[in-house]
């Protein structure tokens, strides 16, 4: 018997309309994905379900591959960080000059100000946070998860092997070939998991691919494990069963495994 943990949100005061719980997700690769090619993107999309998310550059005002966000809505980290700075704390900068106070809500004065100089070395630092290395790598159980995971066609959105761009700003990150287990595009994973706000062109069930390297150290890095947006799911078992819609095929390949071949697929995945 498998049981799952649904979230119920009350709220005190205004209830809003539409809203959407949302952990903050691992900084660990950003950089690595950021120099990722937008034209793999392409390929990734041509190639299986996914969406490429085009998003606007809040910059250049050209159209770019969104990969970052839980919905794919920025395509550069500098971006996430601003968007997160004006959105989350109050802070303003030269890419998000204006606080989004909402059409409720009054001026309150000026808003903090990061400048150019700032922001560049918070960029800096988000983009050069290493991956840890797997572990367990000659362990015959965990080999054998990896080759459970395929058969379930979980690598299909989880893409193991990308490669990075000779292009990006910063050497370190150019001409790698990295592991993230994400092909960065916008998956329907069912209403089961649809929130009631929607996010640009992103529908409420649609969420782009979570990057899986890492994922094995939650416990040790937070001190409990919360996978999935909200962080309803308590095991990495929980979290592929709340998978539907375009994944539904691979839940269910997983959900009728023998336990001892659930629990392989399971250790796999605590060695990335």
């Amino acid at each position: 018997m498998f049981r799952l943990r649904k979230p119920r949100y009350e709220f005190s005061g205004v209830v809003p309309e539409f809203y959407s719980v949302r952990l903050a997700p691992p900084l660990i690769g950003q950089g690595l994905l950021e120099a990722v090619e937008e034209s793999t993107g392409t390929e990734l999309a041509l190639a299986n379900s996914g969406r490429l998310r085009i998003v606007t550059d809040p910059v250049t005002s050209e159209p770019r591959w969104g990969r970052f966000g839980w919905k794919g809505g920025q395509s550069q980290v500098k971006y996430q960080i601003a968007v997160a700075l004006n959105n989350d704390m109050g802070v303003t900068t030269s890419i998000y000059p204006q606080v989004d106070r909402g059409s409720e809500q009054t001026d309150r004065g000026s808003a903090t100000r990061l400048s150019d100089d700032d922001l560049d070395l918070m960029y800096r630092y988000v983009v050069t946070l290493g991956v840890p290395p797997r572990r367990d790598l000659g362990d015959s159980e965990t080999m054998r998860g990896e080759e459970l995971f395929t058969q379930a066609r979980c690598a299909t959105c989880h893409v193991a092997t990308l490669r990075t761009s000779p292009h990006h700003p910063l050497a370190e990150l150019r001409n790698q070939t990295i592991h993230p287990y994400s092909d960065l595009l916008l998956h329907d994973l069912g209403e089961g998991l649809a929130d009631n706000m929607g996010d640009g062109t992103a529908t409420a069930a649609q969420w782009r691919t979570t990057p899986l390297w890492g994922i094995g150290l939650t416990r040790l890095v937070g001190g409990d494990e919360a996978f999935l947006h909200d962080g309803r799911a308590r095991s990495l078992s929980e979290a592929i069963l709340w998978h539907g819609g375009e994944a539904q095929s691979s839940r269910e390949s997983y959900r009728e495994m023998p336990a001892k071949d659930r629990a392989a697929l399971v250790k796999f995945l605590e060695s990335l």
